[in-house]
Order: C-alpha cells, then structure tokens, then sequence
C-alpha cells in the first residue's frame, strides 16, 4: 500500500510537470520504477499502459483550451505509434543484465539533454505559422516513439524541444500537441510490451496503472489551464 500511495504521488508531480513542459512524465516515472528495483521491460510497461488514461487525460484538456493541432498530431503520433511498438519489441526481448544500463544511459542522456536545451538556448519564433512537413514529423516521431518505449520515456524531451526549435507552432500548441499524440504512443507500446512479455507481472503493471490514472484527470486540467498562461502576454 505504502509503495501505491507513493507511485500516485511522484505520478501526479510528474504529469502536472509533464502537462506544463509537454515531457518528463515518463522519464521521471520509470526512474522511479527503477530505483524500488523494477526490471526496466516492466518499468517501461507500467508507466505506457499508465499513460494511456493519463494521455488521454491531458489530450481532452489541452483540446478544450485550444492548444492541440490534430493535423500535426496524426502526421507525428502514427509514425511514433510505429516506433514505440518496435521499441517495446526490442526491450521486451533484452536481458535484464542488458536493458538495465541502456534505459540508466537513455535516461541520463535525456535528463541532460532537456536541462542545456531550456538552460542555453531560447525559443525561436522566426517561422510562427509557417506549415510543418511531414518529412520532418514522420522521422521525428519514429525515432522519439522509439527511444520513448526503449528507455521508458523520451516522446516529450525528444518531440517538444525538435517542436519548439522549429519556430513554426506556439509553445502552448507544441505541449498540447505532444501531449495528444502521445496517446497513440501509449497505447502501441502497451500492445507491444504485453505481447513481448506475455502478460508477465500484469496484476502489478494493471495496479500501478490504476494507482497512476486515478489523478490523471485533476492534474491534466491543472496543465492545460499553465500551458494556456504561459503564452498570454503579460500585461504592463
């Protein structure tokens, strides 16, 4: 119960930073996962199946602020749905002795890649508007589903700075457009992890989930409601 209560804590401080920062929720997640001693296949799999309420969630509330572009969510969100499930695939089918050095690496190579990029380097706006291609997002998703399955989170620190330092979407529309499309990342990792696995540990990755999902809704409007005054001007 102790470890219940404790999961639904750390996930709900997750999900009300991942909602304002459009990322961090799964690599802040799986960490945790990780350090009570999770091998990484399961840790990667509770936090996705988690993120199928919690996506959804956050998608419905960034939606009702207007902060969603669903033309760029499908043209990134399938390829990245592709990703995932070849992500979980290959975590799956690792050695614990394997996988548990790639996800401590990919996430340290994540942790340090969000901080220089929002520490040094500002947001552009030289192109606001301007049409994003989908040789650009169909990449970019395939490889952040990917790495997002592979190291049990990346979607958000891969796709919302890429987003960002295009200049062409609004920070707000940038956060609530990963934060949608990662429901379909949710939910094809799932499928891909639970076939690899073979339903293995599934009454804890269902509890864990549940335990998770039960705040999602409170903390998704909290950070649709942040993302929307961010981008307000502030007034003199």
């Amino acid at each position: 119960m102790r470890n219940f209560v404790l999961l639904a804590l750390v996930g709900l401080a997750a999900q009300l930073v991942d909602g304002s920062l459009g990322m961090a929720y799964g690599v802040t997640s799986t960490t945790l996962l990780l350090m009570i001693g999770s091998n990484p296949a399961m840790a990667s799999a509770t936090v996705h199946l988690a993120e199928i309420g919690t996506t959804l969630a956050s998608g419905v509330s960034h939606h009702r602020f207007g902060n969603v572009d669903w033309k760029v969510v499908s043209r990134i969100g399938i390829p990245g749905a592709i990703g995932a499930f070849l992500g979980a695939t290959l975590l799956s089918n690792l050695s614990t002795e394997t996988a548990a050095p790639v996800m401590a690496v990919l996430l340290l190579i994540l942790g340090a890649y969000v901080l220089i990029r929002f520490t040094f380097f500002g947001i552009s706006t030289r192109s606001l508007g301007r049409h994003l291609p989908t040789r650009f997002l169909a990449p970019l998703g395939l490889f952040a589903g990917f790495v997002d399955a592979t190291g049990g989170g990346g979607w958000g620190p891969v796709g919302t700075p890429a987003l960002l330092a295009s200049g062409r979407m609004e920070p707000r529309k940038v956060i609530g457009t990963i934060d949608a499309s990662e429901f379909l990342v949710a939910i094809a990792a799932s499928i891909g992890f639970f076939i690899g696995l073979g339903g293995q540990g599934v009454v804890w990755w269902m509890a864990a989930a549940i335990a998770w999902s039960v705040r999602s809704h409170l903390a998704a409007r909290t950070q649709a409601v942040v993302a929307v005054q961010e981008d307000e001007p502030v007034a003199s």
